[in-house]
């Protein structure tokens, strides 16, 4: 048995669902999985927000131990279903560990193109605006705002800029473009405009798993998502007040109503 492999392995599949979103104990669960076919006496997974630790060990071999610093979370739930695919297949004999080994390699990627992504943000943004009370006017106007939401996460995705801003400068455009349509048509309700081009922007996820992992009893990384979660409708609610505080200077100070 290749032990180094079984724990690049696990490492690996941690790894990815880590950064895909889910759980922690989800994540435990499936590195000490692929861990116990290496069969060795000792077998321990340790998994937080912004790393993992694994370690191998046994009376008659030296001990390994692993270290892996995730930096970059988001939301993939095809990659942590494909990993989960892939770890059931190796555990009951569907794969060898070299095939695990190779396709956890290449899972994780995009699963549909940039414009699809768009389209779904935009028409997300679009759904929430009747359930909101909105009519016709502003179902069309949320189509505006939430292709400035598209556009503005694109740009800031392709220049690398950090998440807790790109949301914070999305959210700024949303406030700006729903108040200068406001302008435009003044019959539009501005307010749920900007709530519903929001709503994609929302921690829902991360709010959801820190539940989960508090009650599963990791305290450190549900506290950990919890803090994200604030911390991501901090930055949206930031951006949308600066939104309105600026376009109330450009719209009314500016003497342009």
């Amino acid at each position: 048995m290749d032990y180094k492999l079984v724990m690049n392995t696990a490492v690996l599949a941690g790894e990815l669902m880590l950064c895909s979103g889910a759980e922690t104990y989800r994540v435990e669960d499936t590195m000490n999985h692929i861990l116990r076919t290496a069969g060795t006496q000792t077998v321990e997974a340790t998994v937080m927000m912004t790393g993992l630790v694994a370690t191998l060990g046994g009376p008659d071999m030296e001990p390994i131990t692993a270290t892996k610093r995730v930096q970059e979370r988001g939301t993939n739930l095809n990659c942590i279903m494909e990993v989960n695919d892939i770890s059931r297949k190796y555990c009951s004999g569907g794969l060898t560990l070299e095939e695990s080994y190779e396709r956890l390699k290449k899972a994780g990627g995009k699963q549909h193109r940039t414009w699809i992504y768009n389209l779904a943000t935009i028409l997300a943004a679009t759904g929430f605006a009747p359930l909101f009370g909105g009519g016709i006017t502003e179902v069309g106007a949320a189509v505006l705002t939430g292709t400035v939401l598209a556009l503005t996460h694109t740009i800031g995705k392709r220049l690398g800029i950090n998440g807790f801003i790109l949301d914070m400068l999305s959210s700024f455009a949303i406030a700006l473009a729903a108040i200068s349509l406001k302008q435009v048509i003044p019959s539009v309700n501005d307010n749920i405009i900007i709530m519903s081009s929001i709503m994609p922007l929302v921690p829902g996820v991360a709010i959801t798993n820190a539940v989960r992992d508090t009650l599963q009893g990791d305290y450190i990384s549900g506290g950990a998502r919890i803090l994200e979660a604030f911390l991501i409708a901090a930055s949206v609610a930031l951006g949308v007040g600066a939104g309105i505080a600026l376009a109330g200077v450009f719209f009314r100070g500016g003497g342009l109503i």
